[in-house]
């Protein structure tokens, strides 16, 4: 009768043993796929900055164009004025609409910028809910662990104790 409360004994504390492994080896694969997802997040953030940055040398080079086609309208202007070829200056509706492409561009690059930024913003909120639930979960194997040892000691307490 006592190897067999022993051996019922030594069965349970084998399977707590494995719950606990088991456990240690679910928290540690949570652990990795959250450093993968923090270095994908990580890639992205960097690819972000990347096309930001790209999107302001772009809008630089398309400053640096009007620029140039302002310049090169005012040369125009001069060279017409001096040999009195009025016909000949440029044509005002095609800068304007390049100047509207442009600013529709620009536009257009403002909404992607937001829309990324958005949406780095939401993924950071859904890190920081994954890590509060698994602090959660770690808080929830600790309480159901720490219960259990409870319930054991009482139960050897129980079966040590002789009965009257």
């Amino acid at each position: 009768m006592y190897t067999t409360a022993l051996y019922s004994q030594y069965q349970r504390m084998l399977s707590t043993l494995s719950q606990c492994e088991f456990s240690m080896g679910k928290t540690l694969l949570v652990y990795d796929m959250n450093l993968r997802e923090m270095e994908n997040y990580e890639k992205i953030y960097k690819e972000i900055e990347c096309s930001i940055a790209g999107a302001h040398e772009k809008i630089a080079e398309c400053k640096k164009q009007i620029l140039q086609a302002k310049r090169i309208r005012k040369n125009r202007q001069e060279y017409d004025a001096l040999a009195k070829v009025i016909q000949h200056h440029p044509d005002r509706h095609e800068t304007l609409k390049e100047l509207e492409s442009l600013g529709k561009e620009l536009e257009h690059l403002s909404h992607i910028k937001e829309s990324v930024e958005d949406k780095l913003e939401l993924r950071r909120k859904q890190f920081h809910v994954l890590l509060s639930t698994i602090h959660e979960l770690q808080q929830t194997l600790e309480n159901d662990e720490k219960l259990s040892e409870v319930e054991e000691a009482q139960e050897s307490t129980m079966e040590t104790d002789p009965k009257p």
